[in-house]
């Protein structure tokens, strides 16, 4: 059967663990959200989120699929990818440093949070590390006695879920702090800067990354 999703309780549970053990690790992902949240507030903090967990589940699928084996035997196709991430992360480095320091962080228009989900998706997407991190973690639990396809793609949607909910704890402990330091001009201008450096430090890291490193 070509979509036999059967799991034992035991590797599901395994695998629940080992995600989350990943998951509350702090990643590039990580910083990239808790940087938007405190900026720009709890909303902008979960959009990110909601955006890195689709683009996450579309490297997932992608990788069910063997585009991660693609990304792993092609220099070409890697590097394409990994350096359209660096310069869209880049980019967003450049927005930061333009935007008003003035503008009140907490606020923001439901038009700016379609923007911030979009960039989430995309940040994470564009990151050819994660497709080949979901190759190489997801069958260390596949049946082979099963559909190899229906497990990969359920094992990524679950470790999408379980990085999604702590990344949300990330945001909503982060989000304390923004309105504290959204009541001070210093603290305001220096958070666009900081955000700015971050962008232009996860651009970097992505530039330079190679194609052996994780997710």
């Amino acid at each position: 059967m070509p979509f036999d999703l059967t799991i034992s309780g035991t590797t599901f549970a395994t695998f629940v663990l080992a995600s989350l053990v990943l998951a509350i690790t702090p990643g590039p992902a990580v910083v990239y959200i808790l940087t938007r949240t405190v900026t720009q507030g709890r909303p902008a903090g979960l959009a990110s989120v909601g955006g890195v967990a689709l683009g996450n589940l579309g490297n997932a699928i992608g990788a069910s699929l063997g585009l991660a084996a693609l990304l792993a035997v092609s220099a070409v196709a890697f590097t394409v990818l990994k350096f359209a991430g660096a310069a869209y992360l880049v980019w967003l480095g450049i927005q930061a440093l333009r935007s008003r320091p003035g503008t009140d962080v907490a606020d923001v228009p439901r038009d700016a949070v379609r923007r911030i989900f979009r960039d989430g998706f995309l940040v994470a997407l564009l990151n050819p590390k994660t497709a080949i991190f979901f190759a190489a973690f997801l069958p260390q639990f596949i049946d082979p006695a099963h559909s190899a396809l229906g497990q990969s793609v359920l094992f990524g949607a679950l470790f999408v879920a379980v990085a999604g909910t702590t990344d949300t704890l990330w945001v909503l402990a982060a989000s304390v702090a923004a309105p504290m330091l959204s009541r001070h001009q210093g603290a305001k201008k220096l958070g666009r800067y900081t955000s700015a450096g971050v962008y232009f430090g996860l651009g970097l890291f992505t530039a330079l990354g190679g194609p052996r490193k994780g997710a």
